[in-house]
């Protein structure tokens, strides 16, 4: 598939990278395994090279797309004529929970994301998380292994606790940059976040948690006591059975859940 399919060009501004190997796909297809009538959703289709196997297998998807170029010629393509609902908006701002709440169904959310955009977009998503059943995204390698990291590795950090406390996390096939066109400078990866109905760290508030785990994690080389002195002692770190003297990235996700849901019952601040 090439840039200038259609006479499109990829747009640097929108961080296009546009997905044109039949058998990564056919693979990524696979995974997302859509059926007959699900809410499936995706986040920037693109040039439609995942967007035509899942109409094909759904018959029907709902796309949210921020280039009006791209918007304008799913819109007019008599291919996809009845079988696409295109939400002509930026998905940073797009309330999921909404069209969730009008399908009456949680939704089945994927896409190739914007490279510039996808943790802030993932952000996002995780405040409709609860009307979201599940979501498979092409993303860089690395975001994907900080997704899955485990405590006490470099790439365990505020995206780690802030997913895992969410979504079990999946990680499904590597891409190469050849598969795009124009071929990104980094290794992407497919990813599957499946929400938890119950997680198995039930946290009050998840802005607080997100806020717990900004202060820990912005000075990754200091100490707890360093990091959290704003918003808890020592003692009271001690207390939860965490170490002050502990690095962020040593802790789990259980501790910083624990850490936000008693500054939430303590009424602290933040």
């Amino acid at each position: 598939m090439s840039k200038a399919l259609d006479g499109h060009r990829a747009r640097k501004r929108f961080g296009q990278n546009f997905l044109q190997d039949e058998m990564v796909i056919d693979a990524i297809v696979d995974a997302i395994a859509p059926e007959p009538g699900q809410p499936l959703l995706e986040i920037g289709p693109g040039l439609a090279a995942l967007t035509r196997p899942v109409v094909q297998r759904s018959g029907h998807l709902h796309v949210v797309e921020l280039d009006r170029d791209l918007a304008n010629r799913l819109e007019s393509s008599a291919e996809f004529a009845g079988k696409l609902t295109i939400h002509r908006a930026d998905a940073l701002k797009f309330n999921f929970a909404d069209l969730a709440t009008s399908l009456g169904t949680p939704l089945r959310v994927f896409g190739n994301l914007p490279y510039n955009i996808s943790t802030p977009l993932i952000f996002h998503l995780l405040s409709h998380v609860n009307t979201i059943s599940d979501m498979h995204f092409m993303l860089q390698k690395e975001v994907i292994e900080r997704m899955a990291a485990e405590p006490g590795s470099k790439a365990f950090g505020r995206l780690t606790v802030m997913i895992q406390q969410a979504c079990e996390v999946v990680p499904v096939l590597e891409v190469p940059p050849e598969a795009f066109d124009p071929a990104p400078k980094v290794d992407s990866a497919v990813v599957r976040l499946l929400p938890y109905a119950e997680s198995p760290w039930p946290v009050k508030d998840r802005a607080t948690l997100n806020h717990v785990c900004h202060m820990a994690f912005h000075q990754r080389r200091k100490t707890l006591r360093n990091n959290m002195k704003k918003l808890m002692s020592a003692e009271e770190l001690e207390s939860l059975g965490i170490d002050p003297a502990a690095r962020p990235e040593t802790l789990s996700v259980a501790d910083f859940v624990n850490m936000a849901n008693w500054i939430t019952e303590n009424n602290r601040t933040l």
